[in-house]
């Protein structure tokens, strides 16, 4: 009974998450600002319009009255005369067609969703050939952006779903409601990941830290299946923080042994000792690298293919004609959706498994006759 639940509830969460998808991308021929995509050029501009970050949500168009449907969120920069907030809807088009916002005593432009202070006295934005400006700087940008606002509701998310787990443990050994989905997961971290990688004397210490990165990267993967069309854990930034917080406990909570493999491994001719020293050196800055590159390589790759898939209707509809072109579309989008579904715990769990396995290389103590 409990195993055709369990493939009940998941055959629904693939089907919701597949027709979020669908919607969030089902506007792909509506570029941001109105206009309509049809080359493979602006899809493709489009679609890396979808990848980067942003100072606000935009869900969709409506083509016939060119209203742009979504919600700001909070700006918050500090520019040459201070700190300045605002919502992202203060941003409006001047006269010249750019982005520009009075903030007071200073004006703000948004240029590829960076934003940057205009000089003094200057009322419009002027590019050079390469289209960078020439009379703005950048300013310095605290702003909740849709990122920002993803990873603090995951958060969010997290905080209220181990708070269920804890107070269900209290009621008895067995946790009852929403906690019994959480249990499984927390005790396939602890006996599938963190005690075979680190070791049973250790492995409790290091707990907190591997749930927290798991759940985490997990929830923010199935949030990017939504319309909310979020990409945390395809920015770059993200991926490096993350990658960086296991390099420092691994650096952290390393033992003599540790050290002593890395600058002066025992039983190797001193020769050898100082030739491996910089190659060892070298493999403990490669490995959250690899982390960082394969979290990011991996999401990023998925929207942009899902993204492309669904594009097909557009590219192909005057080969095929608008309705086999959307039926390919469709289907081939559903296919990867599904995939998306298993590459969203795939790459938490592989993360999640790599952080381990460093730590438990850390901590490992070795026996020298």
């Amino acid at each position: 009974m409990v195993a055709k639940k369990s493939i009940k509830f998941v055959a629904v969460l693939v089907l919701v998450l597949i027709s979020f998808k669908s919607f969030a991308a089902g506007d792909v021929n509506q570029h941001p600002e109105g206009d309509l995509v049809d080359s493979p050029k602006e899809i493709k501009e489009y679609i890396k319009h979808h990848l980067k970050d942003s100072h606000d949500f935009h869900l969709f168009s409506d083509n016939a009255s060119g209203k742009h449907y979504g919600f700001p969120l909070p700006v918050i920069v500090w520019t040459s005369k201070g700190l300045k907030t605002f919502m992202s809807s203060a941003f409006h088009h001047d006269d010249s067609g750019h982005v520009v916002v009075d903030a007071g005593d200073v004006k703000l432009t948004k240029i590829h969703s960076k934003i940057y202070e205009l000089d003094n006295g200057v009322a419009s934005v002027s590019f050079d050939d390469n289209h960078h400006a020439t009379n703005a700087h950048k300013v310095l940008d605290f702003s909740i952006t849709k990122s920002v606002f993803g990873m603090l509701l995951a958060g969010l998310l997290m905080f209220l779903g181990f708070t269920a787990l804890a107070r269900g443990y209290k009621k008895g050994p067995i946790p009852t409601g929403f906690a019994r989905v959480l249990e499984p997961l927390v005790l396939y971290v602890r006996d599938e990941i963190a005690r075979p990688n680190i070791g049973e004397k250790h492995y409790k210490k290091f707990m907190g830290f591997l749930l927290t990165v798991f759940f985490f990267i997990w929830i923010l993967n199935l949030l990017g299946l939504t319309p909310l069309g979020f990409n945390v854990t395809g920015q770059i930034a993200v991926t490096v923080c993350l990658a960086l917080f296991t390099f420092f406990i691994v650096q952290f909570s390393g033992n003599k042994d540790y050290w002593k493999h890395i600058f002066w491994m025992p039983g190797v001719p001193v020769p050898m000792k100082i030739i491996l020293m910089p190659i060892e050196i070298l493999g403990m800055l490669t490995k959250p690298f690899s982390l960082l590159i394969r979290l990011f390589a991996n999401m990023t790759a998925g929207h942009f293919v899902v993204m492309s898939l669904i594009a097909l209707m557009i590219v192909l509809k005057e080969s095929f004609g608008p309705v086999a072109s959307t039926g390919m579309s469709l289907v081939l989008a559903l296919f990867i959706s599904v995939i998306e579904i298993l590459v969203a715990f795939l790459q938490a769990f592989i993360f999640t498994m790599l952080s381990s396995l460093f730590i438990g290389m850390a901590v490992e103590e070795h026996d020298h006759h």
